[in-house]
């Protein structure tokens, strides 16, 4: 388990890498429909999250799901109850970049202001955020999600 948690996270800090090191930007009408895909999965995600479907939510996350906070990892399980108590009432997404290092993965880098608390602690700021997304029997799903506040 912990080889398997250690090369996810070396495919991560090489996609963050690649993204990061992209010397142009898409804008809205250029984006290619593979990248595009996967930025409204990543929106798509984080609606579920701020309406607290719990169902859809669960639906695209993968069951080997690992989130990674400031606080440490979570599990696809322990993600769908911290919803519960999490109040997103707004937010915004910029610098969205999507690499593809290889077929079915993806990895999506951006950063996201938030509006937003949780169990009764206003957790609003700036985000850097990272995700993992694999295609598995036709379908993406979440496989990793980073989301560490900015200084």
């Amino acid at each position: 388990m912990k080889i398997q948690f250690l090369c996810l996270w070396m495919a991560v800090v090489a996609g963050v890498a690649m993204c990061f090191g992209q010397t142009s930007s898409t804008t809205p009408g250029n984006v290619p429909a593979d990248e595009q895909a996967i930025i409204d999965l990543e929106k798509a995600v984080t609606e579920a999250y701020k309406n607290k479907k719990a169902d859809v939510f669960r639906k695209y996350l993968a069951k080997n799901y690992v989130g990674i906070n400031a606080d440490g990892t979570t599990k696809r399980t322990s993600e769908v109850t911290e919803m519960q108590n999490t109040d997103l009432r707004n937010y915004s997404f910029t610098d969205m970049k999507v690499v593809f290092p290889k077929a079915g993965v993806a990895v999506v880098t951006y950063k996201t202001t938030v509006e937003s608390s949780a169990a009764g602690q206003d957790t609003s700021g700036t985000y850097n955020a990272a995700s993992v997304w694999t295609k598995r029997w036709g379908n993406w799903v979440l496989i990793s999600h980073a989301f560490i506040k900015s200084q």
